[in-house]
């Protein structure tokens, strides 16, 4: 006999896991399929990233029961950005005092998101975890979907999730293309100190054949982001201790004085995806499987928060009037949302980082005349300020 379930989620990562608890308080049956043991999922180990949060979503993530798992020390507010160009110390300044708030938003790291989230989901009798498991094969039919596991389990399910990551192969099962950018780059990131103080304000720089990006944690540290081509990286994840020390801080110009390494080193390939349908038939993509950004706007997560809620609050409609939870006007009404919500800002990300990873003659004079003209207008300041924020 198969297992039957509202809604089935695949991955249980931060997205799968926020979306499940978006929905267990609307008294759905919710069951999360995962490929990894779930001691990977309830203990993750740190992996170098650090989430830049909008107040938004930090509301989210309030309204799902996250934010009160993090211990507060380690929840950095985010005040103010800078933008650099080259080797320039003039930078285009976001200012928290663009924004109604009074700062940007917060500074949390990802492991500790993942396991706020798996805490969540688990405190709720409604949600199933399912680990070390993959699936073989999908059906759909008019009134449900039905799932078959590698361990020959059968789920049935009105609604089928894909929350497994920007390189989905539940997006692929069901047929569906993504357009996919690699950069050719690769990002290296971890936690380093330095003597300057950071003031809690983001970096972003631009630099002549190289892109840092300075992330203020708590303190007088800072996730550090350095992309380069996979050769150079290579070269970085390998180095002694003293001599990566050395070379990070001559890559900052020494602006933050000499830089110590105080955590381990992850490497990430720069590759950026949106799917070219987030819906099908009882179907439907969530989190970087539905639109996997280029970390330069910090809105990857963010994203993903607005869309588990833009979905599920269209789930949690449709109970209430007793209708179906996976209707095709409803699934499309979250696609046409959700687009609308990314589409635009994914593009003009693309813009971005194309011209500043343009080290031309023509492109230099073109990335600093932007970044000036930019920071003369208030008006575009602050509507930078209301994208972060």
């Amino acid at each position: 006999m198969p297992i039957n379930v509202d809604v089935a989620i695949v991955g249980a990562g931060p997205a799968g896991l926020c979306f499940a608890k978006s929905l267990a308080d609307a008294g759905l049956k919710t069951l999360i399929l995962e490929r990894q043991a779930e001691t990977s999922i309830s203990a993750p180990d740190f992996d170098g990233r650090e989430i830049a949060l909008t107040h938004y979503s930090a509301q989210l993530m309030q309204e799902l029961g996250l934010w009160a798992r993090i211990d507060a020390n380690e929840i950095s507010p985010l005040r103010d950005a800078r933008i650099f160009n080259g080797s320039s110390l003039h930078s285009l300044n976001i200012n928290h005092r663009d924004t109604p708030q009074g700062e940007l938003g917060y500074l949390i790291s990802n492991h500790l998101i993942r396991k706020a989230a798996y805490d969540a989901a688990k405190s709720s009798s409604m949600i199933t975890i399912k680990s070390e498991v993959q699936i073989t094969s999908i059906k759909t039919s008019a009134n449900s979907v039905e799932l078959t596991l590698d361990n020959s389990e059968s789920i049935q399910t009105k609604l089928l999730v894909g929350a497994d990551s920007r390189f989905s192969e539940t997006r692929r099962a069901m047929g569906i293309a993504a357009d996919m950018h690699d950069f050719g780059k690769v990002m290296m990131v971890c936690v380093m100190d330095h003597p300057v103080s950071h003031e809690h304000a983001a970096w972003e720089w631009f630099d002549y054949g190289q892109t840092l990006a300075l992330l203020p944690m708590n303190g007088m540290r800072s996730s550090v982001v350095v992309t380069l081509p996979k050769q150079d990286i290579d070269r970085l994840m390998k180095m002694q201790e003293e001599d990566f020390n050395r070379e990070i801080s001559a890559r900052f110009q020494h602006r933050l004085g000499q830089m110590h390494l105080t955590s381990t080193r992850h490497a990430y390939p720069l590759i950026t995806v949106y799917s070219k349908r987030l819906i099908g038939p009882r179907f439907a993509l969530v989190g970087d499987a539905a639109v996997g950004m280029h970390p330069v706007t910090a809105h990857g997560f963010n994203f993903g928060l607005k869309g588990i809620a833009t979905l599920s609050t269209e789930i949690k409609a449709a109970l209430a009037a007793n209708k179906d939870i996976a209707a095709e006007s409803l699934l499309m009404r979250y696609e046409q949302a959700h687009r609308r919500h990314t589409r635009p800002l994914y593009l003009a990300t693309h813009a971005i980082a194309k011209l500043y990873g343009n080290d031309s003659h023509t492109a230099r004079l073109l990335r600093s005349s932007a970044l000036r003209l930019g920071s003369r207008i208030s008006p575009f300041k602050r509507a930078v300020a209301g994208l972060l924020a």
